[in-house]
């Protein structure tokens, strides 16, 4: 179970690291920022039903869509939050 948080903790930090390189790449993250909105928001109109163990080589969580999640309940996924993700690039992080 612990080595299964830690991938999951390793893959969010992968995905927060891609949105930071591209930003970078842009020279903006805003772009990147409104492009994922766009994808978060179809993705919670129409999910995709996939199997769990590929979710993470999507975009946008299929699984999850827009939905909360707080507290250990992230230490289980292998998309960061959406709205953290658009965050990080609005503030240049």
């Amino acid at each position: 179970m612990a080595a299964g948080v830690i991938q999951m903790a390793v893959s969010r930090s992968r995905e927060y690291e891609a949105d930071r390189a591209a930003a970078r790449l842009m020279g903006d993250g805003e772009p990147l920022a409104r492009a994922l909105e766009k994808i978060s928001m179809g993705v919670a109109r129409r999910p995709v039903m996939v199997n769990p163990n590929q979710a993470s080589a999507y975009i946008a969580n299929p699984l999850g869509g827009l939905r909360k999640m707080g507290g250990a309940s992230k230490l289980f996924t292998t998309h960061p939050p959406m709205e953290e993700r658009v965050a990080r690039l609005r503030n240049g992080d």
